[in-house]
């Protein structure tokens, strides 16, 4: 785990950028081993990026009820916005970047399961202590304009991490726990049941609702036509 202090260039999904303050915003990353059979199946592997939310998500929540702290209205509950944002209030609190980088081979013959094993880094961007104005833009927010009664700002980043647990059981059984996964997200889900726009590298739109999610992790939307399309990244 490495915790950057303060943050200079901050990336996002399809070159966006990331702006963080220093004492107001966790940015963190995560180095974990995956085995290359796993990362590399496209059935599966989608859901290494909804588990990187479902822990935070965890974290988040486990750290406002460890605290005692309370939302201020109902609706300020936790969501992942698919594939890699934390939202709150139908607004940004935080987003996940995951990259996936092959190690050097050891080279000595010896540790052959850790050559078949590749690196998962996952970048994770809070916006914890952030007062209404200093939000970067009109669609992001701060977990303590939603929460009242949060510990320190320090208190707060330290209790964001957890990834082992759910990994492991994933690395375990990878079909099994994509369909638990599938059902666990479907919770917590901002887009489900909304109208989107995904917006395509290649510059390409695409509007519907959003219905759920597929074995695979993809999005399904169904466009107005009914046909239902699906989404792998965008």
């Amino acid at each position: 785990v490495v915790a950057a202090h303060r943050q200079t260039a901050g990336r996002g999904r399809n070159g966006h950028t990331w702006v963080s303050q220093p004492g107001r915003c966790s940015t963190m990353s995560y180095a974990v081993r995956i085995p290359r059979a796993i990362a590399t199946d496209e059935s599966v592997n989608g859901w290494l990026q909804m588990i990187a939310g479902l822990v935070t998500l965890d974290a988040l929540n486990g750290m406002i009820e460890e605290y005692g702290a309370a939302p201020n209205q109902p609706d300020c509950s936790l969501e992942l916005k698919w594939p890699n944002d934390v939202f709150c209030h139908g607004l940004k609190l935080g987003g996940l970047l995951s990259e996936l980088v092959i190690p050097p081979s050891s080279g000595t013959g010896t540790d052959a399961d850790a050559d078949d094993d590749v690196v998962i880094v996952f970048g994770v961007g809070l916006n914890l202590a952030l007062g209404a104005c200093r939000l970067p833009t009109p669609q992001s927010t701060s977990l303590q304009l939603h929460v009242s009664g949060l510990p320190s700002f320090g208190e707060m980043r330290d209790a964001v991490e957890g990834f082992r647990e759910r990994l492991a059981k994933f690395i375990a059984d990878p079909k099994g726990q994509a369909e638990s996964l599938r059902e666990e997200v479907k919770a917590v889900c901002w887009a489900r049941g909304r109208q989107v726009e995904a917006h395509f590298t290649d510059g390409t739109t695409l509007t519907g609702e959003a219905i759920g999610l597929n074995e695979d992790a993809s999005l399904i939307l169904r466009t107005q036509d009914g046909t239902d399309h699906t989404v792998r990244t965008a």
